[in-house]
């Protein structure tokens, strides 16, 4: 197929040509991925200036999407791309093999940093999904950083650079610049334009931006990011929202409502972290789906052993699946799930039905959905999060468990909601009524941080179950001592 790009798209190729460091924030659908394997074309065969690129992208995308879209333009075929996957044997056969652009999971960045070491072959590397390496304290950032004065250019590619808030931009900066628009350590950047959001007497857990700062920060790294808008330059049928509530029967309720109870009292105090709070915001997210993973401990010749079993609660919210399925009328759909008893639940009444349904593992999967194979695609967010092109096959996802991140959320939803998508797009999320379900969708539908609406809301109930508990321990004070006035008298 001939390459005919978008002005927006030249602009991009030839920012890549000519900047050594930048970085593309692009929302999904406008094309990141042939954007980039152009500039890189140009510069490996026209100018001379690379002579071996680096690709880090997550796993499936890496295993599908680059050599995918190499073989879908005319103008690409002099590359030759090589998975550098699988096994280690296998990992350094691929970098041995003949090849310009190499392609590697970004699980593998810290083996192949120790793989070359000082003997580092990739004068240029292409970060997919830059947001990925958010995390400073993560060892592919680590690794890349000491390597990344044999890196001559350097590219970032993502639609979300920024999911959990300005925090998450400093370390992908950094790889760019080495900190010089935004400082060279993360504490220098969170005290010049940050405030403590949420904290304990020792810890902070979140920030907040002071006022102003997103101003700045945007100004500080305007010259070396593009930041670009799907609504801006493409034409995208609509998308419809569907939130349909789950009432939970008096037994679930019951249910819900005692463990949501009783893991709230067992914190001292009262107290909530962020750690507790993902653990007891997870207990309370699996419940509301219909079940719950609960650990046991036995003795094996002298052992303690723990095992883990799923304790089913309800099957409300896969009765109202079933119920959307039908709605749908043979409409196909990509399902997502959050834990993995949901996944075999959902297998479970599915397979009373004459669906086609299939887990999404492989390219074979992809393709087989794309070609209208596959009634029902279950998978998991943070499987398909980035660049998978799944339009071809529906325009209907249902979201039958959520989770807290923003930037998961709005990557899967982009599976169908993309260029290339000819119908209107229909998202749908079962939420069971009253439970932490309507917490988690208020905060991705407000697109705030996450993480900081996970404590408040978790906060909300500790507070609520805690004010009930003093209440009921000053009824019993004021009982015992009418009690024993009584008794004197």
């Amino acid at each position: 197929m001939k390459f005919v790009p978008h002005d927006y798209q030249r602009y991009c190729i030839t920012r890549i040509i000519q900047d050594e460091a930048i970085a593309l924030f692009l929302d999904m659908g406008l094309g990141k991925t042939v954007i980039t394997l152009t500039a890189v074309c140009d510069l490996i065969f026209n100018r001379f200036l690379v002579g071996r690129c680096l690709v880090i992208a997550p796993k499936k995308v890496a295993e599908d999407t680059w050599t995918r879209e190499q073989d879908k333009w005319d103008h690409l075929r002099l590359l030759k791309i090589q998975p550098v996957l699988g096994a280690n044997e296998k990992r350094i056969r691929a970098l041995n093999s003949p090849g310009n652009v190499f392609v590697i999971n970004r699980e593998n960045v810290p083996w192949l940093v120790d793989y070359y070491r000082n003997d580092w072959p990739f004068d240029m590397v292409v970060i997919d999904e830059s947001s990925s390496f958010k995390s400073h304290q993560a060892k592919r950032f680590k690794s890349l950083k000491n390597i990344r004065q044999h890196i001559r250019r350097l590219v970032e590619l993502t639609g979300t650079p920024s999911p959990n808030g300005l925090t998450d931009l400093w370390a992908q900066l950094y790889l760019l610049d080495g900190g010089q628009r935004l400082g060279r350590t993360l504490t220098e950047y969170r005290n010049n334009y940050f405030i403590p959001a949420s904290r304990n007497a020792t810890t902070i857990f979140s920030y907040a931006p002071r006022p102003g700062a997103d101003e700045k920060i945007q100004e500080l790294i305007r010259d070396i990011c593009i930041s670009l808008s799907a609504k801006d330059y493409l034409s995208l049928p609509e998308r419809i929202d569907n939130v349909r509530y789950i009432k939970l029967d008096p037994k679930a309720r019951k249910a819900y409502e005692e463990m949501e109870r009783e893991r709230i009292l067992e914190l001292p105090e009262g107290i909530l972290d962020a750690g507790s709070a993902a653990v007891l915001s997870g207990k309370l997210l699996q419940l509301a789906n219909g079940a719950i993973y609960h650990t046991t401990e036995s003795i094996v010749c002298d052992e303690v052993v723990q095992s883990r079993e799923v304790v089913e609660i309800h099957d409300n919210k896969l009765e109202g699946f079933m119920e959307l399925v039908e709605e749908l009328g043979g409409k196909h759909a990509l399902v997502f799930y959050n834990f993995q008893h949901d996944l075999d639940r959902l297998h479970r009444v599915l397979a009373k039905t004459r669906l086609s349904v299939r887990d999404l593992r492989d390219s074979t999967d992809i393709a087989d959905w794309n070609a209208g194979k596959i009634d029902i695609l279950l998978a998991h967010p943070a499987s398909v999060a980035y660049g998978l092109n799944l339009q071809e096959g529906g325009s209907d996802v249902v979201w039958f468990g959520l989770n807290w991140s923003l930037e998961l959320y709005q990557q899967a939803n982009a599976r169908l909601y993309r260029q290339g998508q000819r119908h209107t797009v229909y998202v749908h999320h079962l939420l069971s009524a009253g439970t932490v379900d309507e917490d988690v969708m208020s905060a991705l539908q407000s697109k705030g941080d996450c993480q900081a609406a996970l404590l408040e809301s978790l906060k909300a109930r500790v507070d609520k179950y805690f004010q009930a508990k003093r209440a009921e321990v000053r009824m019993t004070i004021m009982k015992d001592d009418q009690e024993r006035e009584g008794v004197r008298v």
